[in-house]
């Protein structure tokens, strides 16, 4: 395996072709200027890519806020408006940052994270279909079920499969077939041409090649990446907007900014622990160094024009599928965005969508790879369900809803755990007179049923003997539950004995 620059500089171009149309389908459903989604991924990559803390996600605008965006210019009237409150959101994560809330990553349970990588190689599938075979009327990087145009997920593959391309879809199964040759073959020994740029340049080769014979299978600017040209430096510069910062005088622009800044650390922190998990080194990134790194970033992305970024797993998968070894990669690749913004906007823009699809493809299918159902499978209902649910969840709604979906099952059968298995162990022999249970460490309100069981199987006459020396907490309720038996215990002639444990003063009467 290679390392050092030698891995990093082929991932990095692996995940500036990705990024780069990512950027500009963001950004036009953003109802955003397009180059604003290249600063963002600009920003991304070479500041939060350098003072990130994690060697492998990538950063950039993100497809989860674009229906905020979209809501929050038409409620502030203008996009320098909307710009001051990515400036303000960045500052709340700042804020995030300092309260420690890096914290909430490590309580996702991991049948939610894989399930979560799982669904986005089943989006990327999916949703890169249609780009495959030519139907490009949805944006390039949209990760939600139903799409801005009104039609779905599904809905959108059969209208592409009814309009094929048949450029498109030459230029799809050759990119391909190139990426499945390069990484079975001893092609993929060559480590500084990565097989995804060779796809790539065979696309463009292709399309030319078409055109030179004026077939009618020469695929059209809207099937090609189309990156905003600027025809001297003034009209570059022209590309930047600065912030409308009198918009801070409205208190929408800051319930905004908050809206911005918690979606994001949530997007960012789901994305940190999904990248993690990808990493073949098992390397913990720090959460609360990334929440910095993404204020930062997004501060300056507000200040030049560029929309609001988080962490991207799209990206970051790429990246990791690529050979990444550090984060040089994230960094090279924003390097290689503004070159190219400044450069060779013209060359760019006869790469076909198809090819690029391509790619997202081959990383969609390792990503959702059938042996990882399989594994999940095999850790048993209580892991499946939780992963499958996150899924369909995802699929059929949202990144940030379908883990939230994930979650409450995770969560559902832990507390499950909790109701159906005793608080206590017997330490007394079996038909011993006085009958000895020890409370576990933490005894919670969900507790209180098998506490309840236990007291109420009592009969008159039996000496009961509960000992909570070792406990840590014990719920109100319970001890509640505790002192209003005890009252009961010895009108029914029972002898109940408590060790180590505090019993509350009974409520005032009313």
């Amino acid at each position: 395996m290679a390392t050092g620059w030698r891995a990093d500089a082929p991932a990095s171009i692996v995940v500036f072709l990705v990024a780069l149309p990512l950027c500009l389908g963001i950004a036009l459903a953003s109802g955003a200027p397009l180059f604003a989604g290249v600063i963002s991924g600009i920003v991304g990559g070479i500041v939060v890519g350098s003072l990130s803390g994690s060697p492998l996600m990538v950063s950039g605008p993100a497809a989860g806020l674009t229906a905020i965006v979209v809501s929050a210019i038409a409620t502030l009237g203008s996009f320098p408006a909307f710009l001051a409150a990515v400036v303000v959101a960045g500052g709340v994560q700042l804020a995030l940052c300092g309260l420690r809330a890096g914290v909430i990553g490590y309580y996702f349970p991991s049948s939610v994270i894989r399930g979560m990588l799982a669904s986005i190689g089943l989006i990327l599938i999916l949703k890169q279909v249609p780009h495959a075979v030519g139907w490009d009327k949805d944006y390039e990087g949209d990760e939600s079920f139903v799409q801005p145009d009104g039609d779905t997920t599904f809905t959108a593959i059969d209208h592409a499969l009814h309009a094929i391309e048949p450029g498109a879809a030459l230029i799809a199964l050759a990119s391909l077939a190139l990426l499945v040759l390069w990484d079975k073959t001893a092609l993929k020994r060559l480590k500084l041409l990565p097989g995804p740029l060779v796809a790539v340049l065979t696309g463009v080769s292709i399309n030319l090649a078409f055109s030179l014979v004026e077939s009618t299978w020469t695929l059209g600017a809207t099937h090609l990446v189309q990156l905003p040209i600027a025809s001297d430096a003034s009209t570059f510069l022209s590309f930047f907007t600065l912030p409308d910062f009198s918009a801070l005088t409205r208190p929408e622009t800051w319930k905004i900014a908050l809206t911005l800044g918690v979606v994001a650390s949530l997007e960012t922190l789901l994305s940190l622990e999904a990248t993690d998990r990808m990493d073949a080194h098992k390397r913990e990134s720090p959460a609360n160094r990334e929440l910095f790194a993404q204020g930062a970033g997004n501060m300056l992305s507000g200040l030049i024009g560029g929309l609001p970024l988080t962490g991207v797993i799209v990206r970051s998968a790429a990246n990791v599928d690529a050979g990444a070894q550090t984060k040089l990669s994230a960094i090279l690749h924003g390097v290689l965005l503004v070159l190219a913004a400044v450069t060779i906007p013209g060359l760019l823009n006869h790469i076909p969508l198809a090819s690029l699809a391509a790619i997202l493809l081959y990383t969609g299918f390792k990503l959702a790879h059938p042996r990882i159902l399989k594994a999940m499978w095999g850790q048993g209902w209580k892991q499946f369900i939780p992963f499958a649910a996150t899924i369909v969840a995802i699929l059929v709604t949202d990144l940030l809803v379908g883990i939230s979906v994930g979650i409450a099952v995770a969560f559902a059968f832990i507390l499950l755990d909790e109701v159906r298995f005793d608080c206590f162990t017997v330490t007394s022999p079996p038909g011993a007179v006085l009958k000895r249970v020890q409370l576990q460490e933490q005894v919670s309100f969900l507790n209180k049923a098998s506490l309840a069981k236990l007291l109420a199987s009592l009969k008159p006459g039996e000496r009961l003997e509960i000992d909570g020396s070792r406990c840590r907490v014990i719920h109100r309720d319970v001890l509640e539950h505790m002192a209003d038996f005890r009252l009961q215990a010895s009108e029914r002639g029972i002898d109940l004995r408590l060790v180590g444990i505090d019993l509350p003063p009974p409520p005032p009467a009313h």
